[in-house]
């Protein structure tokens, strides 16, 4: 999902005059000061993620293999969370953003699991401008009790029945939506990594930087709620503009939660499943001609030569969420797709689990401190695995060859609270066979990251 800067040169004027205007419309706002509710909000985060990994050991390298040199990346971004109520239960939600980053080895390629979730965002060392989010969220209530909203970044604070549908609709990411979880969802505040931020292998459609256009529909009905949307893919698998035609091409998604209480404790348990349909190159027939072709694999992408019929694309997934006390939690992620066709909008993952746990610094007196401890494993379907172990390459991967073993990831980290709304956190990383090549690695990535929200 990490694409050239030249890219966002198109529709630059366009694009800066909207976002110049709904920005200083949304500015004039003045937020609510009810104790109870909110009628607007505003509010703003900014984040810069520093990393590096050492030299490695690797017995060779391809066109999209991390470089085994010593290398430094970073991402920065800040976003200013407009909101307003706009009639009864509507609600106005808009997201500019300002972002950059390098990621290692110049591109965004080598891993399956990439160590740094803010890259999907940037594009250069240039700071650029973007509308990140601009959806509206309409709720229907249905009785069964009042339930209190907190304020939040795009949501404000009231009260909601506790039965209730909620409808978004406009620009935003298929994640604001679905596949929540507690411990293990915000790469500026908990983990890094992207396996511990939704499920590797949840290849949902956006455009390169994780977002797109489409629908949501949510039923909470007491303990459970249901959750489908549709949303635009990519008109090339990967690239930044999206495809509209909704109704030939799209990723749908459609999630089961339901809320427990295990020892006293607050829980959840989440299936997700997905069908993304787009034009997409089959992994047997890119093995098949690369055999017709020797060395294709070598220079470009043989994807690109059979890619041209519509197929679809699935997988299911549970994501589970369990206080153990009030001070720490565990989660626990794991999806299986059918891997037989390129990724879509995401990473190179065909099957993903994590799992870990979240530790607040209130055992220790320091209530504003976070610990973090995971643990990921990530693998290849037989047909992606055959066409890199023939010598091809795709979008994130391709050593050349493959020795392959399953991608497996350590994350551990410390959030320290300087004061409410700012954190210093410092994270490790230890990825064995990057990319699943048991030829190269482990790879070892040490980072630094500022946050403040306000």
């Amino acid at each position: 999902m990490y694409f050239p800067y030249s890219t966002l040169r198109v529709d630059r004027t366009t694009r800066n005059a909207v976002l110049a205007t709904l920005l200083s419309a949304l500015c004039c706002m003045s937020v609510a000061q009810s104790e109870d509710a909110e009628d607007t909000t505003a509010k703003y985060q900014t984040t810069y993620n520093w990393q590096k990994h050492p030299a490695f050991s690797a017995q060779y390298s391809g066109l999209n293999s991390l470089s085994s040199s010593a290398e430094k990346m970073y991402t920065f971004s800040t976003t200013a969370h407009f909101g307003a109520r706009v009639w009864q239960g509507g609600e106005l939600y808009f997201n500019p953003e300002l972002a950059s980053g390098i990621p290692f080895s110049s591109n965004l390629v080598g891993l399956g699991g990439f160590s740094n979730g803010e890259i999907t965002r940037a594009a250069g060392s240039t700071p650029t401008p973007y509308v990140q989010r601009l959806f509206i969220r309409q709720t229907w209530n249905h009785g069964g009790g009042s339930e209190k909203i907190e304020s939040d970044f795009n949501q404000m604070a009231g009260s909601v029945d506790k039965n209730r549908f909620v409808l978004t609709a406009g620009n935003f990411s298929t994640l604001d939506v679905f596949d929540d979880n507690t411990y293990a969802k915000d790469p500026r505040t908990q983990f890094m990594n992207w396996g511990n931020w939704t499920y590797s292998a949840f290849d949902y459609s956006a455009d390169a930087r994780g977002f797109g256009w489409g629908f949501a529909g949510e039923l909470y009905q007491d303990a459970w709620v249901f959750r489908f949307g549709r949303m635009t893919g990519p008109k090339e698998p990967n690239g930044l503009p999206l495809d509209f035609a909704l109704g030939k091409h799209y990723g749908d998604q459609v999630e089961i939660e339901h809320v427990h209480n295990l020892n006293g404790q607050p829980g959840k348990v989440r299936v997700l499943a997905f069908r993304n349909r787009a034009v997409l190159a089959s992994f047997n027939d890119a093995t098949a001609y690369l055999a017709a072709h020797p060395g294709a694999g070598t220079a470009a992408q043989t994807i690109f030569n059979v890619r041209g019929d519509v197929k679809t694309k699935y997988g299911l997934g549970v994501n589970l969420e369990q206080a153990i006390n009030a001070d720490i939690g565990f989660f626990l992620r794991a999806m299986k797709t059918d891997g037989r066709t390129e990724t879509v909008a995401f990473t190179e993952v065909d099957d993903s689990f994590s799992s870990g746990f979240l530790v607040k610094g209130t055992l220790w007196g320091r209530a504003n401190d976070t610990v973090g401890l995971s643990m990921m494993q990530n693998q290849l379907s037989r047909d992606r695995r055959r066409y890199l172990e023939a010598g091809g390459i795709s979008f994130f991967i391709g050593d050349g060859a493959l020795n392959y073993k399953p991608e497996t990831i350590f994350e551990g980290f410390y959030s320290l609270g300087i004061s409410k709304s700012i954190w210093l956190t410092g994270d490790y990383q230890r990825i064995q066979n990057p990319a699943y090549n048991a030829s190269r690695g482990p790879v070892n990535v040490f980072a630094v990251r500022f946050h403040a929200e306000f």
